[in-house]
């Protein structure tokens, strides 16, 4: 399993790269082997405002459907467009092409409430994680 020690995650398997005072959002390795193939993605617009912990977007796969959750709060300056024509890039390359959105982030201090890698290591560890 791909974990990128450079990476915030959430709980709910979304992974976030921050640099300055914006943030890539993503979801993990895990999350996409999970769901299995990616066939349809649903996602905001530019200028759209997301809130930490607040669903932002759809993700179907050929296995299950989910919400996909924004690590921290901001404003989207930009949306994979790569992903409307060829969702399955996610489960190809999950941190890299895969990314979903970035966005202005509204306060950095919602950074503290994410883990870290070692820490999401260890929620997958455990009984509730996976």
């Amino acid at each position: 399993m791909n974990i990128p020690v450079d990476l915030y995650y959430t709980n709910d398997h979304e992974w976030v790269h921050v640099s300055g005072n914006e943030a890539v959002f993503g979801i993990t390795d895990y999350a996409q082997s999970e769901l299995g193939d990616i066939v349809f993605l649903d996602l905001p617009a530019v200028g759209a405002a997301v809130k930490q912990g607040e669903k932002f977007g759809d993700i179907e796969a050929v296995k299950a459907a989910a919400g996909i959750y924004a690590p921290v709060s901001g404003t989207v300056v930009a949306v994979n467009g790569d992903l409307e024509g060829s969702p399955e890039i996610i489960n190809q390359s999950p941190y890299e092409q895969g990314w979903i959105v970035r966005v202005k982030i509204a306060d950095q201090a919602e950074l503290k409430k994410l883990l870290t890698a070692d820490s999401y290591k260890t929620l997958l560890a455990s009984p509730e994680g996976a």
